[in-house]
């Protein structure tokens, strides 16, 4: 029932110049790095619009259970429902059941809250997840900085003590960003699980953006933690020749931690081979 709007979108991918390229700065580390940007900024331009939001809506209403969780009609919910609709201009979806999702059916950002008890004890209080990075939401509702961070290497508890007072420091008018970024053998957004790289050939290879975004809100004191997922193919990315070299050094820099928890290996031998051609 998905093919349809999902092969849309995929046309659109292909043709368009990739969003965010941030292996041009670096091999991914694990480490907070957030930097400040505008207020206006924090949901628009919302460059995956176009291509993911009609598909992020049906997965919302068709697979609800496994993408939704937590305190989903709360004071935070209700007030980030505000934000958004204040930071985007558009009309909230009021067939949407709940405020959080109504909130998430404008942007194509997936949206969760976070909410701390005490000092520094934040927790993942409710989330509307449609493009999760191979987890899922209701295995990771009600825990801790700690737990969340637990399957990242070095994340726990040096890593969930840094961002926990990150977010205790934050202030309601800055918004932190950062991105996250790896290699998949597939197109799709909505990967709980990791796609097999069994019999995939190089134009399955596509570069997973997370472009996330911490923003805390002035009412209740909740933290909203934003993830944008892009998806582009790679093989038009390393066609250029700079970008090839860049990508090329974040791959092979990054550490055996990093490349272990991501899984590279796998992938290595199609991504050799997909830089080894795009430099012809």
């Amino acid at each position: 029932m998905l093919a349809s709007p999902l092969g849309a979108a995929l046309v659109s991918l292909k043709a368009r110049t990739p969003p965010y390229l941030p292996f041009m700065q670096g091999t991914p580390k694990f480490e907070p790095n957030l930097s400040p940007i505008p207020k206006a900024n924090w949901l628009t331009p919302d460059t995956e619009a176009e291509t993911w939001l009609r598909d992020k809506c049906l997965i919302l209403k068709m697979m609800r259970a496994n993408v939704v969780g937590g305190d989903l009609n709360g004071a935070a919910a209700e007030e980030l429902l505000g934000a958004v609709v204040e930071a985007t201009g558009r009309v909230p979806n009021q067939n949407m059941p709940t405020a959080l999702e109504e909130a998430a059916s404008i942007v194509s950002d997936d949206l969760c809250i976070l909410l701390a008890e005490r000092p520094h004890d934040w927790r993942l209080v409710a989330g509307v997840l449609c493009a999760p990075t191979y987890w899922t939401l209701p295995e990771r509702i009600g825990l801790d900085l700690g737990a969340l961070h637990s399957p990242v290497p070095g994340g726990d508890p040096k890593l969930a003590a840094r961002v926990g007072r990150i977010f205790s420091g934050l202030k309601p008018d800055v918004v932190l960003e950062r991105f996250n970024w790896t290699v998949q053998a597939s197109e799709k957004h909505y990967t709980p699980d990791r796609p097999s790289v069994a019999k995939k050939q190089l134009h399955d290879l596509h570069l997973r953006v997370e472009r996330q975004t911490v923003r805390k809100l002035p009412k209740t004191g909740a933290v909203v933690f934003s993830i944008r997922i892009s998806v582009d193919p790679l093989l038009p990315i390393l066609a250029d020749g700079d970008m090839r070299d860049a990508f090329e050094d974040a791959w092979l820099g990054a550490s055996d931690p990093v490349r272990r928890y991501k899984h590279w290996s796998e992938l290595e031998p199609l991504v050799s081979e997909a830089c080894r051609i795009g430099g012809r």
